[in-house]
């Protein structure tokens, strides 16, 4: 993995990695306020794809200093893509990456060769109230007084389908370990409350980039969210991984490598 020193275009420095050849891949991770977890993921298509990582700013190896604002996410995001001379590029989402790739690909869709929305939540805001109380029956067993990593991987446990598991891979998520950044976090989602379903439907309406929704059907947050999402986008598949949480990738490797694949290849 060659990793580079992105510019965006108000001088601050982005950490982005590129990994494997072919047609470029760049996989936006989750958070907000977090950092790209992708190692396993980012090996599945390497011998296929050219596979671009980068954190978001704010998070892991990226400078701390916003502002943080999704028009701002975008700009960064269309920053890497320029870094990496791409004219077009497929894009990788999950979880709050899938709102990142799919808001670019609505701003920018000649930019975007195929979209691929992991573990989203949708347009909406109802799934909230759903996983809330999904969040706290899985953690129920778990107990709660720890701060910074360790409250992190408490409440990522939550996010894998396998509970004797969960932990290890829990921990493995949290290593290494950057530090959540609250501010980026508390901003983005205060941000993304404000969304308009109705003008969010419409726009998908309208977008022509082939799409894939992967969804691990486990995963806490309700997958009935993404339903106005996949009805709306003219050219849409989805699969959806039985054994799976919110991180297809660790629990459903195979699967989900083949569905991502064959997505990219047409």
């Amino acid at each position: 993995m060659e990793e580079h020193k992105v510019i965006a275009d108000d001088g601050r420095v982005l950490w982005a990695a590129e990994l494997g050849r072919g047609e470029p891949l760049v996989l936006c991770h989750g958070g907000p306020g977090l950092w790209d977890m992708f190692d396993g993921l980012a090996e599945l298509p390497a011998e296929r794809v050219r596979v671009i990582r980068w954190d978001q700013r704010g998070g892991g190896r990226s400078e701390r200093e916003g502002p943080y604002t999704t028009a701002r996410t975008l700009a960064d995001l269309d920053a890497v893509r320029v870094h990496f001379g791409l004219s077009r590029t497929a894009l990788l989402g999950h979880s709050w990456g899938a709102d990142v790739a799919l808001h670019y690909a609505l701003d920018y869709p000649n930019r975007v060769t195929s979209l691929v929305y992991v573990s989203g939540t949708g347009l909406g805001q109802e799934w909230r109230h759903e996983y809330r109380r999904n969040l706290a029956e899985r953690l129920a067993d778990q107990p709660e007084g720890p701060t910074g990593r360790e409250a992190a991987v408490r409440l990522w446990t939550a996010d894998f389908a396998d509970p004797p598991t969960a932990r290890q891979k829990a921990e493995e998520l949290a290593t290494p370990w950057f530090g959540v950044n609250e501010e980026a976090n508390a901003a983005l989602n205060a941000e993304s409350r404000t969304w308009d379903e109705r003008d969010l439907v419409g726009r998908c309406r309208e977008l022509a980039v082939p799409t894939l929704i992967i969804d691990g059907a486990e995963d806490v947050r309700p997958r009935w969210a993404v339903d106005s999402l996949a009805e709306a986008l003219p050219d849409v598949a989805r699969v959806v991984l039985p054994s799976a949480g919110h991180v297809p990738w660790v629990e459903s490797p195979g699967s989900f490598g083949l569905a991502v694949l064959a997505h990219l290849a047409h």
